[in-house]
């Protein structure tokens, strides 16, 4: 028995050993060593194959208050997100969202032949701008499904910028987060950023802005969403998002800030 026990032993390291120092033959019939490293890459690629994919945009937002839930609509991405922007989009063409039209004297710009053509000169900086607006679409998407009463603001930040990365293929000044995540509760209206050992914690009571960026080629897109989860902000949450949309309507190239701000 201790001789068997022993010869099971041997076999056992031999298939390891076996397992380590696998070898395949390359095209002129000699025999290399397998990188272990290619094995893991692999692994990883069956692992996020195997992945059911989703291919609906509805997620149920109604923990929030007001922020809405997001609408049925065709999607190639898994649940939670691990297929990078590119890949969904390999001819790069990327979703165009939302069109919001010009009007009053930047109106022209849709029936002049002259300026459309001086666009078209941007089509490389709107590629970009896209491909980061897609990013951000779907990273947003994701943060919501998890932000919860009782989360700490670093632990939010973290996971959001962590996926931003991952979808968007960080790559130095290339591609990546455009900045810091902005997490502002309360009086603090934006731009505030924990830091390591910040242990704020989101309360159900709190209404928390949310706001970070995706960058490509350095075209930076930005949006924020709040957060609330306590009814009694509601007239708040609709004067912000009336406020909002009125802004984006106004806007436009040419036009003045301060009247983008008195509208």
């Amino acid at each position: 028995e201790e001789q068997k026990h022993g010869d099971n032993q041997t076999q056992e390291k031999k298939k390891k050993k076996k397992k380590k120092n696998k070898k395949k033959k390359t095209a002129d019939g000699k025999e290399v060593e397998e990188d272990d490293d290619d094995e893991a890459d692999e692994e990883s690629k069956q692992e996020t194959s195997n992945q059911k994919l989703s291919y609906s945009r509805f997620q149920d937002n109604s923990r929030f208050r007001l922020l809405g839930s997001w609408a049925e609509g065709p999607t190639k991405q898994t649940n939670p997100p691990t297929i990078p922007i590119d890949k969904q989009f390999p001819k790069k063409d990327y979703p165009v969202g939302e069109i919001s039209e010009y009007f009053n004297e930047n109106r022209k710009r849709i029936s002049a032949e002259e300026l459309r053509e001086r666009d078209k000169l941007l089509e490389h900086q709107i590629q970009c701008l896209r491909k980061a607006a897609e990013c951000h679409r779907q990273v947003r998407k994701y943060a919501q499904s998890y932000i919860q009463p009782g989360m700490k603001l670093i632990d939010i930040c973290d996971r959001l910028e962590e996926m931003n990365r991952r979808l968007v293929e960080a790559n130095g000044l290339d591609a990546g987060i455009a900045f810091p995540t902005g997490c502002s509760i309360n009086h603090v209206a934006a731009h505030y950023t924990p830091n390591t050992g910040d242990n704020t914690v989101l309360n159900y009571d709190d209404v928390c802005k949310i706001d970070f960026g995706t960058q490509v080629d350095g075209r930076i897109v930005d949006c924020a969403f709040t957060v609330a989860f306590n009814p009694k902000y509601d007239k708040l949450l609709e004067a912000v998002k009336d406020s909002t949309n009125t802004g984006v309507k106004a806007a436009g190239i040419d036009v003045r800030l301060c009247d983008i701000g008195e509208a």
